[in-house]
């Protein structure tokens, strides 16, 4: 590597260091779930998005392990070309089913989603009207686009409607307005309801990205459209597997018109190799798991609920969540950092949020519920929570 390249990049990583800003991903030796090993030893895991212990689970195994046999361990080929199996329109098609759609194209990742599908649908002359909170990967969709771009402050449904009016005085072809569907930070859920009707009055169309509604809101976890009975009202439902699913992959959900677009124009789906049938099949057996039976979704919403009440009753401070997604405020940047540290030599695996994924001054550590947490689990991390917590002076 050029020797100024390499000096810079250590320079820079330093600089990061020493504000508490870099990333040094634990590497787990066992299984993702509410338990695994690190670094030899049993940790209770409060960071993981596997929000229904679905990715260890023996239907989803067997599932897997079943297409290997029948189709092999690979694809060989983008999805145009030869690249597109049974299985992957056997996945579209439930996904479609599932979240009560036409239809449903599938994608590598959620990021790979809105990353290619919102420049597919933003032309010149056209206006996103965006939430200021939105995930990296909308931001980074929307930085692609030539269209217009514009940005609402969190939740504020005064400031959207101010941003519609002004876009219907330019009269462009499409307006676009996008929100997150739960937001990753702070755990609360968008007024997807207010959205549809302003864009609705407006015009507009609307995109919303369900990552972490998948598999935790709605009937039998379908997420925050049917959480708010909106079905056939939004135009673009976004989803991941990688999250409540336990597997792998993104989607958008929506007309049929919608998926022939979109397999035509968005780069990231023409260009990027195929799912293994391995991932293809766990994800339909997820999906087929979670129509059957409501079970796993209510015993998240059980952990969920009574960890936020602990939490409350020792003082902690859980911002504005209103999901799975607990953030415990410390909005000292370097007492997240100590906190975290803490819990890890106590055997808790919790990791803090800091500038510049939040705001300065809105440190964190964000917990995660599964309905994979058994009560010990939670007793367990509830336990050296308060302990930490008291020698951080974050509760008396």
């Amino acid at each position: 590597m050029n020797n100024q390249l390499q000096n810079d990049l250590k320079a820079e990583l330093e600089e990061m260091q020493g504000k508490n800003l870099l990333w040094n991903p634990r590497t787990l030796e066992g299984p993702s779930g509410a338990r695994t090993m690190i670094e030899g030893r049993e940790m209770v895991v409060l960071c993981s998005n596997n929000y229904l212990g679905l990715s260890n689970s023996r239907i989803l195994k067997k599932a897997a392990i079943d297409a290997i046999k029948k189709y092999g361990a690979g694809s060989g080929s983008v999805r145009p070309i030869a690249g597109t199996m049974d299985l992957h329109i056997k996945l579209e098609e439930t996904i479609a089913k599932f979240k009560g759609t036409e239809d449903a194209i599938y994608y590598n990742s959620g990021f790979t989603a809105n990353s290619g599908a919102i420049p597919a649908l933003v032309r010149e002359g056209d206006i996103i009207i965006s939430d200021e909170l939105n995930h990296g990967s909308i931001i980074d969709g929307v930085r692609l686009t030539k269209g217009e771009r514009t940005i609402y402050k969190h939740k504020d449904m005064g400031e959207l409607e101010a941003r519609l009016k002004e876009a219907k005085t330019k009269n462009p072809k499409r307006v676009l307005v996008i929100t997150d569907g739960v937001f990753s930070m702070d755990g609360d859920i968008a007024p997807l309801d207010r959205i549809v009707e302003l864009a609705e009055q407006y015009g507009a169309c609307t995109y919303v990205d369900d990552a972490h509604g998948d598999g935790v809101l709605g009937e039998n976890g379908r997420g925050i459209t049917n959480h708010f009975k909106l079905e056939g009202r939004v135009d673009m439902d976004m989803g991941t597997f990688s999250k409540g699913f336990g597997t792998m992959g993104g989607y958008i959900a929506g007309t049929s018109t919608l998926k022939k677009y979109l397999l035509n124009k968005s780069r990231t789906w023409l260009l990027t190799g195929s799912h293994p049938p391995a991932t293809v099949a766990a994800s339909i057996a997820s999906l087929e798991l979670l129509d059957r039976s409501d079970k796993l979704v209510k015993k998240l919403w059980r952990n969920t609920k009574s960890f936020k009440k602990r939490l409350k009753e020792l003082g902690f401070d859980t911002g504005a969540s209103e999901t799975p997604i607990i953030p415990i405020m410390t909005y000292d940047e370097e007492k997240a950092a100590q906190m975290s540290r803490r819990l890890f030599e106590e055997g808790v695996y919790a990791l803090p949020i800091v500038f510049p994924m939040v705001a300065k001054g809105k440190a964190r550590i964000r917990t995660m519920m599964s309905a994979d947490h058994s009560r010990e689990d939670l007793d367990f991390a509830i336990e050296k929570i308060e302990k930490i917590g008291k020698e951080l002076s974050l509760v008396k």
